[in-house]
């Protein structure tokens, strides 16, 4: 009986090279993003000549490029260190799983002091060792990948930032990555007069540069006439009528793929595309829920709570409307949620503006109250089931406890 790898690594398949068609492949050639990367080069250049850089903060949608960028540039920048012994060190740190000051610290320092272990040291002293390293004239850069997601951001943004006043010829910069338009709004003043920032936001993509994106994806991932046309076009106007999603596009086309290779097939049409909609729909509805703040999160839960318990509205004509609810019981159920988890609640004002911001994802839907109900308010309607989001957000809202 022949071993199962081997009967399974002799089947034919349609993928040339399966990783250049994953959302984690990063690709050397990153079109219709020739002008953040100019301008982030710009920002970081200083350090090659002893001087700290602006702080930077980049915003954008999820699949919009901002990681993918950041790390295009900062690989150019580590080699260029390389080869000319420069005094530049970056870090990248995913704040969803560092998701505190001293969690951020601990993570950052292993890069300069690889041979110490400063757990249980506090976060005073690991800042101070940063800053020693700092002043042997040394620039460091700080990459925070949903920095929004940080519990004591203000006080991590802060204490960094002013750390620079201790140091005559190094510093220590940071670029903040957060799908939240708002965050530095968040901020308390004392933070933003610190930062001495700048800012950029990444648009999401357009159909036709989603599927000039996907065609070089395709040429690399799938062997010769593998993928129709049809199918690139198909998947480019979905990712770009949902989302704008680049990460969306490239896990339809990568199913697509899979589904075609299961049954067989020797192309991925459109009828693949099709199906792997189904499928990546959890998949896109998770990628979008774990990454927004944790507030947007407790409102979105609040909307789903109440979406499994209520029946809806009932007019004043007597009819009903499922699923839907009003703007102030889900603000009160909001509350609520916020209280049992000790969690600080926004003002109406923020509330409403996560309310606004969540629509734009595309996670509900709203309308004015209009005839038939009493008052004016705004109604609300959860877009996908309102188990399965409960159920990623309780999660992925214990996950950020620890």
């Amino acid at each position: 009986m022949p071993n199962l790898f081997e009967a399974e690594l002799k089947k034919e398949s349609i993928f040339k090279d399966r990783d250049a068609i994953s959302q984690h492949y990063f690709p050397k050639e990153l079109p219709f993003r020739e002008k953040q990367i100019e301008e982030i080069t710009k920002i970081l250049t200083p350090a090659l000549k002893g001087k700290k850089p602006d702080n930077l903060f980049l915003y954008g949608k999820v699949g919009t490029g901002k990681t993918t960028v950041t790390f295009h540039v900062i690989k150019q920048l580590e080699d260029f260190v390389k080869q000319n012994n420069a005094k530049v060190a970056c870090t990248y740190i995913n704040c969803r799983n560092h998701n505190s000051k001293y969690k951020v610290l601990i993570k950052g320092i292993k890069k300069f002091y690889p041979d110490e272990n400063f757990i249980g040291y506090s976060a005073g002293f690991i800042q101070e060792k940063l800053i020693d390293y700092c002043k042997k004239e040394n620039q460091i850069v700080l990459i925070l990948d949903e920095i929004d997601k940080v519990k004591d951001v203000d006080e991590l943004v802060y204490s960094l930032s002013r750390s620079n006043d201790e140091i005559e010829k190094g510093s220590i910069s940071i670029i903040g990555i957060s799908n939240n338009l708002m965050f530095k709004e968040k901020l308390d003043a004392r933070t933003k007069s610190s930062l001495c920032e700048k800012e950029m936001v990444f648009p999401p993509y357009n159909a036709e540069e989603l599927r000039a994106i996907l065609q070089a994806r395709v040429e690399l991932a799938f062997f010769p006439n593998a993928v129709a046309d049809s199918a690139i076009n198909l998947a480019a106007a979905i990712a770009a009528q949902e989302s704008g999603d680049a990460r969306t596009a490239v896990m339809l086309l990568m199913r697509a793929g899979e589904i075609a290779e299961s049954s067989k097939a020797k192309k991925v049409t459109d009828l693949e595309v099709q199906k792997a909609k189904k499928k990546v729909e959890e998949d896109i509805i998770f990628n979008m829920v774990s990454t927004l703040p944790e507030q947007q999160q407790l409102v979105l839960k609040a909307i789903a709570v109440l979406s499994m318990s209520t029946k809806g509205i009932r007019k004043i004509t007597g009819k009903e409307e499922a699923g839907v609810l009003y703007s102030g019981e889900v603000y009160e159920k909001y509350k609520q949620l916020s209280l049992a988890l000790k969690e600080t609640s926004v003002s109406s004002r923020w509330y409403r503006q996560y309310i606004n911001e969540l629509e734009t994802y595309g996670l509900i839907l709203t309308s004015a109250s209009g005839p038939g109900i009493k008052g004016q308010t705004k109604l609300i309607k959860l877009g996908f089931d309102p188990e399965k989001i409960n159920s990623i957000l309780e999660t992925e809202i214990k996950g950020s406890e620890n």
